[in-house]
């Protein structure tokens, strides 16, 4: 996280070239369905964006207010945020107000009326970057390259729990007070004991429920209950 401020020419912002994105390496070009939304309400500023962002692999959608940008649908894919904070109406801070906790979009600041309380909000509200003008393009792309891979990670965390949400729905109440007193610690005799069925009956329930849980071991098992913040059962 940082701010960066250069002093190219004018024409040099916003302005390299497609074979030069190009050049800046094969993961942004692989990138291709991962989204960088652009919130700034100067068209050029938009347009020159959007030029580049696509020339860097990426889909670049834009936006001229916040109020805009809230009224598309939550994405499903690696995306970022570029945002810029002086806005009409709801500014880019507050904007990121109503986006607080959304992990899989990173914002990214740009402002050319940067300050230091107002890059010090930002911050301790989770932007990853908070860029003044006029900075070069290849700063631009760089801080959009890491907060795609921190918006690939957040997405891929939330797509395993929800699959790990979803084995945990698909057990019986039987199988889920198993799940329970296994991950205690507990041997299939001591269960049986507690749920007041055999052992081999709980053998079955136990095989079900790995099956449907897709645990291979009992330390996975283990780790699965604390992702979904299971509590251990108390032992007689």
């Amino acid at each position: 996280m940082r701010t960066v401020s250069t002093n190219p020419s004018a024409s040099a912002i916003y302005s390299e070239s497609a074979g030069q994105a190009d050049e800046l390496g094969g993961r942004q070009m692989s990138d291709v369905t991962s989204i960088v939304f652009v919130v700034d309400d100067d068209v050029s500023v938009r347009e020159s964006l959007e030029l580049l962002i696509r020339a860097a692999g990426w889909q670049p959608e834009t936006f001229a207010s916040a109020q805009t940008f809230l009224s598309r649908p939550r994405p499903t894919v690696p995306c970022c945020l570029v945002l810029d904070v002086t806005l009409p109406g709801l500014s880019g801070l507050e904007l990121q107000q109503q986006l607080a906790g959304r992990t899989d979009m990173p914002i990214i600041f740009i402002t050319g009326h940067g300050d230091v309380p107002m890059t010090v909000q930002a911050m301790k509200a989770g932007a990853v970057e908070f860029l003044t003008k006029p900075f070069t393009n290849d700063v631009l792309l760089d801080a959009i390259g890491g907060a795609i891979e921190r918006s690939r990670a957040a997405v891929r965390q939330e797509s395993e729990m929800q699959m790990l949400r979803s084995s945990y729905a698909s057990l019986t109440p039987r199988e889920r007070e198993v799940m329970a007193l296994v991950v205690s610690g507990l041997l299939n005799k001591q269960v049986g004991g507690e749920l007041g069925i055999s052992e081999i009956t709980v053998k079955a329930h136990r095989g079900q429920m790995m099956r449907k849980m897709k645990a291979d071991s009992l330390p996975e098992l283990v780790t699965m209950a604390a992702r979904l913040g299971l509590r251990p059962a108390r032992k007689a």
